[in-house]
């Protein structure tokens, strides 16, 4: 085998390792016409998502008077974690509702629309606060899209225990 052999199939095994990390990472289901969706699930996904932003906001609390170096890394972590959990609410209405399952032709259309973009608004809200307000607005967010797509009130267990945010 030649070097030059050797350099492409190790690009081509580092290319496909690479997209098959990608692959693993995405949250929303596929955009094949597969007919296949879990709508509930990605709703659950969603305020999961939500709580962990309200116990990040929490622990950003507790940890922003720290003055040593332990404490300033969890608060870049707690920070890091709500960036990502907000982003992965924006990417499942992106990705999931508004690519696949909201449609133009809908009756309920402009109503759906509307209590989509509330969501991706109240997501990146909370990524420029560490106000719990900021996380209740999401999640209120994420259950009136619920009432829009699905027209009935939500029925989730966390929803009815929710992770509360210690007050600063």
């Amino acid at each position: 085998m030649t070097t030059q052999n050797a350099m492409r199939i190790a690009l081509f095994v580092l290319a496909a390792s690479s997209m098959s990390a990608a692959a693993r990472q995405a949250t929303a289901h596929c955009q094949v016409p597969c007919g296949i969706y879990g709508d509930e699930r990605r709703f659950q996904e969603m305020l999961e998502d939500t709580e962990t932003i309200t116990k990040a906001i929490a622990q950003i609390g507790e940890l922003s008077g720290t003055h040593d170096a332990n404490g300033h890394n969890q608060l870049a972590r707690w920070v890091s974690t709500k960036e990502d959990h907000a982003s992965n609410v924006q990417e499942i209405i992106a990705q999931y509702f508004m690519a696949q399952r909201i449609k133009a032709d809908d009756p309920e259309y402009g109503k759906k629309l509307k209590a989509a973009h509330a969501v991706i608004v109240a997501a990146m809200k909370t990524k420029q606060s560490a106000e719990p307000a900021s996380a209740e607005t999401l999640k209120k967010a994420i259950l009136d899209l619920y009432r829009a797509y699905e027209g009935r009130e939500p029925n989730f267990s966390h929803v009815e225990a929710p992770v509360k945010a210690k007050a600063a």
